[in-house]
């Protein structure tokens, strides 16, 4: 496949180019806002009725673990996309050197996952509480208890995941990112559950497909905005449909790992049941359904993409996935914040 670089137009100041890209900044603005309602007003909602208490600051916690999934989303999708970039025929200007690719978010991802880290490491240190002020936490009595270790092994891991991004080989981050994943798998499962390993190893596959395919997807769509004004269609739709056939191994990988899970804690003879009736039921529920939305937005893409006389035309139901995968993401951090019902 020949590449070739198309002169790109020139805006004028205060041009459509312009108001177009401002536009888009206040759409993502309010869009993150909006999300960000769901994990810090989702707790009372989803408990009102349910009899069940909720854990004190659940909204806060709630708001960082989304936080910090997105934050783990960003570089991992980025890695992966890269590595299918390579993979695009002709992946290689007629200079011989490598497509572009859009600039890396990762070092602020990075900043991002350690601040929210921190927050939540602060919360461990008082006891898993809000801490009013540093009187309240005791950060020496992190390394005594497991949780405390593991919310230390993510700071840690962010920190350590920032100073790779800068480097001469960004791709290093890839291993302090996959130890927050396995430490979030570990802290989801504690010992005194039934099967903590079968938990913690359900968890570790659907974080990182969901990581993948979220994070993927985003990078994609960057991605392809850059190469349609450099290089036409043809990298790009190629592009995308290397990220379609994995995303749907993805979505099959985070379907089972998600249904296992579930029945794990609210078996079959009590699911339906505590789907309405409990708070972790509730937001599962929610769940599900941004999930088969998503799916059904993906098939659609899918479908553009063979079928279109402009393949990259399903580039806009794409974008609608992006948007609901980051609802997605909020509703998993609001389930991480409230009481699980296991019953055995």
């Amino acid at each position: 496949m020949t590449l070739t670089r198309p002169t790109p137009g020139v805006a004028g100041s205060g041009g459509p180019v312009r108001r177009a890209g401002a536009g888009r900044a206040v759409a993502v603005l309010v869009l993150v806002a909006l999300a960000a309602l769901i994990p810090l007003l989702g707790p009372s909602a989803a408990l009102h009725g349910t009899g069940e208490a909720g854990a004190p600051g659940a909204g806060g916690i709630a708001l960082l673990r989304t936080v910090l999934f997105a934050a783990l989303c960003v570089p991992v999708g980025e890695l992966f996309v890269n590595r299918l970039a390579r993979s695009v025929p002709g992946a290689e200007e007629a200079t011989g050197r490598p497509l572009a690719v859009p600039r890396s978010w990762s070092p602020f991802a990075a900043v991002v996952g350690f601040v929210a880290a921190l927050g939540l490491a602060s919360v461990v240190a008082t006891g898993n509480l809000v801490p009013g002020g540093l009187s309240d936490m005791d950060v020496g009595g992190l390394h005594a208890s497991r949780d405390g270790k593991l919310a230390l092994l993510e700071v840690n891991a962010f920190l350590v995941a920032g100073l790779c991004t800068l480097s001469r080989r960004p791709a290093t981050q890839l291993w302090p990112l996959a130890a927050v994943i396995v430490a979030e798998a570990l802290r989801a499962h504690p010992p005194t559950e039934q099967s903590p390993l079968t938990g913690s190893g359900l968890t570790l596959v659907h974080l990182t497909c969901a990581a993948l395919w979220v994070g993927g997807l985003l990078h994609a769509l960057r991605t392809l905005r850059l190469w349609h004004g450099r290089y036409g269609t043809g990298a790009g739709a190629a592009l995308l449909g290397l990220y379609a056939r994995v995303a749907a191994v993805l979505l099959a990988a985070i379907t089972a790992t998600g249904v296992w899970s579930s029945l794990r804690r609210m078996p079959p003879g009590t699911i339906l049941e505590q789907l309405t009736a409990t708070a972790y039921g509730r937001a599962l529920l929610a769940k599900v359904l941004l999930v088969a939305a998503v799916a059904a937005l993906a098939l659609w893409a899918r479908s553009r993409l063979r079928r279109a006389a402009d393949p990259l035309s399903a580039c806009a139901p794409a974008r609608a996935e992006v948007v609901a995968l980051g609802l997605v993401v909020a509703v998993s951090g609001l389930l991480t914040a409230l009481p699980v019902p296991i019953r055995w």
